[in-house]
């Protein structure tokens, strides 16, 4: 690739984004998170909260449309003027992560953009009103962009702010509700209320941001795990969100809530109680949403649809692992969390359930049964 670019340049990179934005150019506001004292998240942990100064963050931008250049060159010299093709051959050999980023986000149509870290919408509104008109105005086919935000930070902004952003480009945030219950958000030091996060999410569907909230599935643990689904079902009921993401709960020995979950403080849930904890509070949802467990920890990630038109829907796809032997439950919870299997349906391959099949064999030392520790073990490593 040393031949083909010319002097290769780069810039600064967070370190995370949504899975629903892997094809998006990612650009970094600010580093790490402004709270940074949840129990149950260990992203930004021992790392210090900086606003960029809006000169780094133009120059960064800048430097997209650089390398967005250098790559539209490439096409029209080897590639006969293919762009796809000329960001297909630097995705696959990149001088950095910055030029991969920028091919992918070019062969996807270079149409999204993500804000990082954590919270874009800390900054004050007028500077993030002008980082948003100069992205436009340097990438002019950038249609949506996103970012992450906490929910306090939302309500705490006024509705003409939320507007002005709105106005300026910002299409689209993704808020951590995690959980609807005070109880449980006392818990995990989430810094923030049920009456805020219902605050903060009108206020940004109100201005016309499109919202995507997550649900943490198994944060209220063994104890709250009913308070979990209903009051968050409430908080989100009250939203009305335009996406409801599910996320399931793994701890491991870098968060906070390790030593809770050490000394007992904390009981996790099983696979299977995480299911049940699902369908109330699908049960419980009477919002128009996409709902979407689009996420790898997920047991059930086949769940998808528009509420409430396919909560029915849904709640079959539950009911039908429910259904199911407690044997095939375990080749199923074992199949996914192992990366075998990816919907119910493949329970159906005969090649895929032998594989399982062996695995749980070597898991249970014979016995047919895989202790749950190791299952948690399993889905703290997705």
């Amino acid at each position: 690739m040393e031949k083909q670019l010319s002097n290769p340049v780069s810039y600064e990179l967070g370190p995370y984004r949504p899975p629903s934005e892997a094809y998006s150019l990612l650009l970094r506001l600010t580093r790490n998170c402004p709270w940074n004292r949840c129990r149950f998240c260990e992203m930004y942990k021992g790392q210090k909260f900086e606003l960029r100064t809006m000169a780094d963050i133009k120059q960064d931008i800048i430097t997209a449309a650089q390398i967005r250049d250098e790559i539209a060159e490439l096409a029209k010299n080897a590639y006969a003027k293919d762009l796809r093709k000329a960001a297909a051959a630097v995705f696959s050999n990149p001088p950095d992560f910055v030029y991969q980023n920028v091919a992918l986000w070019l062969y996807k149509g270079g149409q999204n953009v993500f804000l990082q870290d954590a919270n874009s919408l800390v900054m004050p509104t007028a500077d993030l009103v002008e980082v948003l008109k100069f992205l436009k105005e340097k990438l002019p086919t950038v249609n949506r962009i996103t970012s992450y935000c906490r929910a306090k930070t939302a309500a705490l902004k006024k509705p003409e702010e939320l507007q002005a952003v709105r106005a300026a480009g910002l299409t689209r945030l993704h808020i951590g509700l995690e959980s609807g219950s005070n109880n449980i958000l006392k818990m995990i030091d989430k810094g923030v209320t049920a009456a805020e996060e219902i605050d903060g999410g009108k206020k940004v569907v109100a201005a016309g941001i499109s919202l995507s909230e997550y649900y943490l599935l198994g944060i209220g643990g063994k104890a709250l795990w009913q308070e979990q689904a209903v009051e968050s079902a409430r908080v989100l009921n009250a939203i009305n969100p335009d996406f409801i993401r599910v996320r399931t709960l793994s701890i491991n020995e870098r968060m906070l809530m390790w030593q809770d979950v050490q000394n007992g403080v904390f009981v996790r849930t099983t696979d299977e109680e995480l299911i049940e904890e699902l369908k109330l509070f699908i049960q419980n949802l009477n919002c128009r949403a996409n709902f979407v467990s689009d996420h790898i920890s997920n047991l059930l990630q086949e769940l998808e649809g528009n509420l409430p038109e396919d909560k029915e829907k849904l709640l079959a796809i539950i009911a039908r692992f429910q259904a199911l032997t407690p044997a095939e439950r375990q080749v199923y919870r074992i199949g996914r969390r192992a990366r075998y299997y990816n919907v119910l349906d493949d329970l159906t391959d005969p090649g895929l359930h032998q594989a399982v099949e062996q695995i749980i064999a070597k898991l249970s030392n014979g016995t047919g049964q895989v202790d749950e520790q190791v299952v948690y073990k399993m889905r703290e490593a997705m």
